[in-house]
């Protein structure tokens, strides 16, 4: 996966810079943004489309007008039951984003299987 834009509500250069410093070999023309909005994310996502986002609750709304499959993750959770008590962090925390990631392109396939393409186990 490569992060195409990258946007925090919390302000702070030292956020643009890491991740700069993170993924200069792989996407030196990363967008991120520190102290950025939803607004700005969609507008990045509209010129430059993704194949997946990850997200809080607010990110459905640009998965939604732009039919994106979309992962929740991270705070807050506003629209799930639940996922205060899954974990985010480690070994557990990786499973569970790699989980969640997989389970979105999975169920995109299954929706855009013609009925002779659908399969029950994949």
């Amino acid at each position: 996966m490569k992060p195409i834009s990258i946007v925090t509500g919390t302000s702070g250069k030292a956020f643009e810079a890491r991740i700069r410093k993170i993924l200069k070999d792989t996407v030196p023309d990363v967008n991120v943004r520190a102290g950025g909005d939803m607004f700005l994310l969609h507008q990045w996502i509209k010129n430059e489309p993704v194949d997946l986002i990850i997200g809080n609750t607010y990110c459905k709304y640009i998965a939604k007008d732009e039919d994106i499959p979309f992962v929740r993750f991270g705070f807050p959770i506003e629209d799930r039951i639940g996922h205060s008590i899954f974990p985010t962090v480690g070994y557990q925390g990786g499973m569970r984003l790699l989980e969640k990631i997989l389970d979105v392109f999975m169920d995109r396939q299954d929706r855009d299987a013609t009925d002779t393409t659908i399969e029950l186990q994949m």
